[in-house]
Formats: structure tokens, sequence, C-alpha cells
């Protein structure tokens, strides 16, 4: 997997690079600073946005630039997702969805975002990590990373890892059921004796009865 970064502070993604499971994963992550190839003095990248209001705005002629620069086109021959508050909740469905991805490009937004014509005409589409606001897009484009890197092969050592977990398809999209190590009897408190059984067929259904009543719970909150 091919995956390019657009971003303002190529730097930030240093550490994240070498976490072991993005090194296992076999993606090449390049980082491409918008600020290179702007076409802008002075190294700009923004401007006030049209009809008022504060904080400053990316701007779709530098997002263009440092696509042609990158591809030789803008838009690119490749899924191209932007991060903004206002794109498609990021869910473990759409991690998988981009884990099949051969190529991704990632734009990270910065001040007040994008000119609304980088969405709709430089990118395929346009993600959220939640309801809620950041500085930029580059922790979002290490949260999205993070998930989609570690369900490709060899990411996490061993491929039954990220089969069944949290949100998967085999927990039918529902959290995890909890787990337990030793000791077996902690301050009194207990591992269920089920886990100890030795019976994989009733620690399944006990585990798949756990994840129904955590997703439940957690509906039940949430309204």
């Amino acid at each position: 997997m091919q995956i390019d970064v657009f971003t303002l502070f190529p730097h930030w993604f240093d550490w994240f690079k070498e976490q072991r499971h993005v090194r296992n994963s076999g993606a090449a992550i390049d980082l491409v600073d918008l600020r290179a190839a702007t076409p802008l003095s002075g190294g700009q990248v923004d401007d006030t946005p049209y009809g008022g209001g504060a904080g400053m705005v990316i701007r779709v002629d530098v997002v263009e630039a440092a696509m042609q620069a990158r591809y030789g086109e803008a838009p690119p021959r490749r899924r191209v997702t932007a991060l903004t508050a206002s794109g498609r909740q990021f869910d473990d469905a759409l991690a998988e969805e981009l884990a099949r991805e051969p190529e991704l490009t990632l734009l990270c937004g910065r001040y007040e975002g994008f000119d609304e014509r980088i969405v709709e005409h430089l990118a395929t589409d346009a993600v959220s990590i939640g309801p809620y606001v950041l500085a930029g897009g580059e922790l979002a484009a290490m949260v999205v990373l993070d998930a989609v890197l570690r369900k490709t092969p060899g990411a996490l050592g061993h491929e039954d890892s990220a089969i069944e977990e949290s949100f998967s398809e085999a927990l039918d999209r529902g959290p995890e059921y909890p787990h337990y190590t030793r000791p077996p009897v902690w301050r009194g408190y207990a591992v269920p004796e089920i886990l100890l059984s030795g019976d994989h067929a009733k620690i399944r259904a006990w585990r798949l009865e756990q994840s129904r009543a955590r997703r439940s719970q957690g509906s039940s909150q949430g309204n």
C-alpha cells in the first residue's frame, strides 16, 4: 500500500512511522509538504474567507499545485480523502474499505479548514474522526492510518489479531468482549469460570453474549 499525506507539518509523522505495526504493515508512507509547491510568495498557503469571519482557509490553488508537483495532475487517479469535521464519520467498516486501496492520499486541513472546492473537486471523499474540532488534520490522519494499517497482513504479528476485535464484522460491529489474564483471583475478584473451563464452544458463546450486552448498554446510554 502506498500512502501520501499532504500536510503543513511533515515532521510530526516521524514518531508515527516508527511504530512497529506501521513498519510491519509494509506500507510506504510519504509526506508531502504543502508549502513546498505553493504558487504564492513567502510560502503562503492560506487566505481570508470570502464573506468574512475569523480564521484563515487553505487555498484550492495551493493544494492543486502540490498535487501537480506530486502526481503531474490534479486530481490524481487514486483515492484522495480530505480530513474534515464535515466528512463521513470514520468507523471500522471504513477502515477496512480504505485498507483495500492500493494507493491512498490524505489531505490534512489547518486553520479554518479547506476551501470547499478542494473537497468537491480535488478529493474523492471526506472523512471525520468524530464530532469535535481539532487544530488540524494531522492527528486525524494518524488515527485513520493507525486503524487502516493494523488491518494489513503482518502488521500485528498474528493474522487473527485483527479479525475478532471491537467493531469488527466477526462481532457484528459491536464492542469487544472483556479479557482476563493471570492471576485467576485478584483481591477477591475472580476470572469468570467459563474462561477456565476449556470448553471453546461455550467460551465463544459467552464472548458473543458479552459483546452484545456491551453494545446494548452503549446504545441505551447514547439515548
